[in-house]
Parts: structure tokens; sequence; C-alpha cells
């Protein structure tokens, strides 16, 4: 008998955390298109002269237009693109600090084709991109952190949420046939991510 009433307790231990757990991604889906909602209020008006797109279900605004965004081979910024970055960041960022409780990390993602120069063997391709794509994202950073118009507390939180990673070819744009379509590959990305799955993590390590 006392085993039975450990079992129903238990099961119904269970069943709470189960609860919690679909409250939590009940309010991550919520929370992912509130935020989605609000860049796109924000910023509607510019995606089409920054040839720039955001992704519902990644949370990722990209900047699409290489030719804007960088120099073959280079990692400095063009004067385009700094301008661009000028009036995206502090609005970006007064955009997300209603949803700061709910963000764990802000990723600037470079993408870059596959191709290096036309004698270079595709392994020796990729890690070049690898280095390149790193280095552009740590410009990116660079540039938008030290912004005249942001405060110290934007600074504070930059620092502690904003991470620089190059992906280099390893997220590739296809075309209709399957070929790997070069320019749209070449992006450069900020995508949000929620703390959610460490929320569901959590409840799921105290069973």
């Amino acid at each position: 008998m006392v085993f039975l009433f450990i079992a129903i307790a238990f099961m119904r231990h269970v069943s709470i955390e189960r609860d919690k757990i679909k409250d939590v991604a009940v309010a991550y889906q919520e929370n992912q298109v509130a935020i989605y909602e609000a860049l796109t209020k924000e910023f509607e008006t510019d995606l089409g002269r920054w040839k720039a797109s955001i992704d519902q279900e990644t949370l990722a605004f990209q900047f699409n237009s290489p030719e804007v965004l960088f120099s073959t081979g280079e990692s400095s910024l063009k004067p385009e693109f700094e301008s661009i970055l000028s009036e995206f960041i502090p609005r970006y960022l007064l955009v997300l600090n209603a949803y700061k409780d709910s963000i764990d990390e802000v990723r600037i993602e470079g993408h870059t084709s596959s191709e290096w120069a036309a004698d270079t063997k595709p392994n020796d391709a990729y890690f070049l991109n690898m280095n390149l794509s790193q280095d552009r994202t740590q410009s990116v950073l660079k540039y938008a952190y030290f912004l005249d118009a942001l405060s110290e507390e934007q600074q504070a939180w930059i620092k502690s949420s904003f991470a620089a990673v190059g992906l280099a070819s390893s997220h590739l744009k296809f075309n209709f046939d399957g070929t790997e379509n070069k320019e749209k590959s070449r992006r450069v990305s900020f995508r949000v991510i929620t703390n959610a799955d460490i929320q569901i993590r959590k409840i799921i390590e105290g069973l």
C-alpha cells in the first residue's frame, strides 16, 4: 500500500511538472510571436531599402545584400553598412529591451558561400571562410558597441548577451534546382535566442 501511495504521489508530481513544461512552451511561442511582431512593426518600412528580412521562426534579422556589407575577402564594414547599422542598432536594442528577461542571447551570425579562390580546395575554403565570417561578425559587434547613440546600460547588455559567431558556409542558401545560391548565402544576421529551453531543462532536472 505504501508503494501505491508513493507511485500516485510521483505520478501527480510528474503531471504537475509536465503542465509546467507545457506552460513554458506556450509562453515561448507567444513570446516568439511578440518579438517578431515588434521587430516587424519597427522595421517594416526599412526592410526594402536595407534589403533585409526577418525570419519569424528563428527571429533572425538578416541583411541580405553582400555588396553592401563587405568587400570580397575583407572584414571591414563598408560605409553603407556602417550607415545602416548606425540606424538599426539603437532601434533594435530599444525593441528588445521589453523582452530582455526572456532573452538568453543575441547572436550576430556571419555567413559565406562555399567558394574561395579558384584553386582553393573545398576543405581549405571552408576554414578560410570560417575565419573570414568570424572576423566580420566581430567587426559588426565592435562597431555596434561603440556607437555614440548607445547608453552605458545598452553597452553593458551587449557585453553580457551578444555573441559574434562565424558560421562560414554551414548554412547555405539554395536555388530551386538544388544548386548553391552564392549571393544569398553571403549575409549577416542578428538572431534572438530566448531562454525557454533553459527553463524547461531546469524543470526536467528537478523531476
